[in-house]
């Protein structure tokens, strides 16, 4: 069954833990004994309804603050498929969560509270959304029990959120404009009267339409060895395999491949998966490649499509969102790791920092602080073989690490 992975965001107390919950509720997804539990939880919050946010925020610094603050997955189903949802923070201080939380995403949600309108972190959101190239974006306009179901300023919010769209850099996401009552479950499973003047799908109903074949399919087959298979058995004597993940794309029994960096050439001789032989292999499949030719291919090294490999790059440009406590500065020496090769890697300098907010560049910034999004130059030890995130989000992505305390700092995206 496909799966869909859905991130949400939203300003605080627009409504994100409440959606969530309510459509695991209309779905049927809850079972009894989690669902007295919630109610229980409720009245002991001294509310006379079930809290159905209770069901996402596990920490209890966040059902104490009545806030999300770590990224909360959530699985559910229908008879059409399956669906993932990150549960990402709204607070600004926890934008690199909501970054780690729709990485994987194929359609995000975002939330706007009817009564407030487009704020900071709609912004904030929107831009992340586009950054990591989320290719469905739905904004749903929540809490219209609380502007009395009211068409104009559902339009009003449309409007405005048009004009955001406008200024943004790219436009390549499918948006759609749904008004919902997440309290009353309205709007996301069922319809209802309220919503008259409303003639598109429901929530679940548009979710159920998304095209969800992996984009990365149509990208140029990148291929990082993660193992060289040698069982050195009697019946498998000869046998010399090369395992791991495709990271975009897809390789067919037959294909002529690279092997980077040594540049050698050699065709697909089987495609093999629990001794089971297939006859391709697609973006998110862990399988074992043999080749036709006795090439030099090791553990780092990157299988691709010879008539598209990809560029070997020294020098990067990047753009990044800062996870740390410490400051980025130019001149530190961090680890990059890019697939499963892992080297150092030098700050060379920082172009700019983006005030999402309004999407200005703020150029001439010395350093980056934690959740700050920017555009960096790095110098790498060895090269990478590397596409640009616009063009091959599988292969485009790094992380930077803290050499001496092994912390993640930072996820980048190759320019």
């Amino acid at each position: 069954m496909e799966v869909l992975h859905i991130a949400t965001s939203g300003s605080v107390d627009d409504g994100k833990s409440t959606l969530i919950g309510r459509l695991l509720y209309d779905t049927k997804s809850i079972t009894q004994d989690k669902l007295e539990a919630i109610h229980a939880a409720s009245k002991r919050k001294g509310l006379d309804f079930t809290d159905l946010s209770l069901l996402t925020d596990g920490l209890v610094a966040e059902r104490e603050q009545g806030i999300t603050i770590d990224v909360a997955h959530i699985y559910f189903s229908t008879p059409t498929r399956k669906y993932i949802i990150a549960d990402t923070p709204g607070h600004i201080e926890y934008t690199r969560n909501m970054v780690t939380g729709a990485s994987t995403a194929q359609a995000s949600l975002i939330l706007v509270d009817a009564r407030r309108g487009i704020v900071e972190q709609t912004f904030r959101h929107f831009f992340i959304a586009n950054m990591l190239r989320i290719p469905y974006l739905v904004v749903c306009v929540n809490k219209m029990d609380l502007v009395d179901y009211s068409e104009q300023r559902f339009n009003e919010i449309v409007a405005e959120f048009k004009q955001l769209i406008t200024g943004a850099a790219f436009k390549e996401q499918h948006i759609v404009f749904i008004p919902i009552s997440s309290l009353y479950g309205e709007n996301l499973v069922t319809r209802t009267e309220k919503f008259s003047w409303y003639q598109g799908d429901t929530l679940l109903e548009h979710l159920e339409k998304i095209d969800i074949d992996p984009a990365d399919a149509r990208h140029p087959a990148r291929f990082p060895v993660q193992y060289v298979i040698r069982p050195r058995t009697t019946a498998y004597h000869d046998f010399r395999g090369f395992a791991g993940r495709v990271a975009s794309g897809h390789i067919q029994v037959g294909d002529e491949l690279v092997a980077l960096p040594s540049g050698k050439t050699s065709k697909v001789k089987t495609i093999e998966k629990f001794e089971q032989q297939l006859p391709a292999a697609h973006a998110g499949d862990s399988v074992i490649i043999t080749l036709e030719d006795e090439i030099d291919v090791s553990r780092g090294n990157l299988l691709a499509i010879a008539s598209q490999p990809p560029s070997s790059r020294k020098e990067i440009t990047a753009g990044i969102c800062w996870m740390d406590q410490q400051k980025l500065v130019p001149g530190k020496t961090y680890l990059l790791q890019h697939g499963v090769n892992r080297i150092k890697a030098k700050v060379q300098g920082i172009i700019h920092v983006i005030d999402v907010t309004n999407n200005q560049v703020i150029p001439d910034k010395k350093e980056l602080g934690l959740n700050d999004i920017g555009t960096i130059t790095l110098k790498t030890a060895q090269p990478i073989f590397a596409d640009t995130f616009t063009e091959n989000p599988g292969n485009g992505a790094f992380i930077l690490i803290d050499e001496f305390s092994n912390a993640t700092v930072a996820v980048g995206f190759v320019e």
